[in-house]
């Protein structure tokens, strides 16, 4: 992340149920109190994903918990909520998902100079045995870094 974000939330779970090919950064469209909930850092990814639909991008799944002094004028929480792309960006994100087969997830939430960010993912789901691989990567790192810290 460069100096002007700042991450608000990071979705840890898309990076190891997918592999990521590509990030894009969206723009998304708030109602009053959801942008106050967003910076508390009031909300969960959940099993949130970005679909095209008639030609716009939506984010579905995103649960933003209602603002506590927003009184009527909150929002529903689970909420579909538009993705700020531009058009040819989303016919060729329309492409990728048609025929190759794959999926948007959001990664994380962030400002940049005040404006609220998705960075969205367009990767494939991986499997089972992928996801055991990348478990015994970790772990070998970890036990490599264990072993150099106590040598030294």
């Amino acid at each position: 992340m460069s100096e002007d974000r700042k991450l608000l939330a990071a979705n840890r779970k898309a990076r190891f149920n997918f592999s990521i090919d590509e990030t894009l950064e969206c723009g998304i469209e708030l109602m009053g109190t959801e942008v106050k909930s967003f910076k508390e850092r009031t909300f969960s990814f959940g099993d949130s994903y970005a679909k095209i639909d008639n030609g716009e991008l939506w984010l579905i799944g995103l649960h933003v918990t209602p603002y506590r002094f927003g009184n009527i004028h909150n929002h529903d929480p689970d909420r579909r909520r538009r993705l700020l792309v531009h058009r040819q960006e989303i016919k060729r994100l329309t492409r990728k998902v048609l025929e190759r087969g794959l999926t948007l997830v959001p990664l994380s939430i962030y400002l940049k100079r005040g404006i609220i960010k998705v960075e969205l993912g367009v990767g494939r789901g991986k499997k089972t045995v992928d996801k055991r691989e990348e478990i015994k990567k970790l772990d070998l790192k970890r036990e490599t870094e264990r072993a150099i810290k106590e040598r030294f």
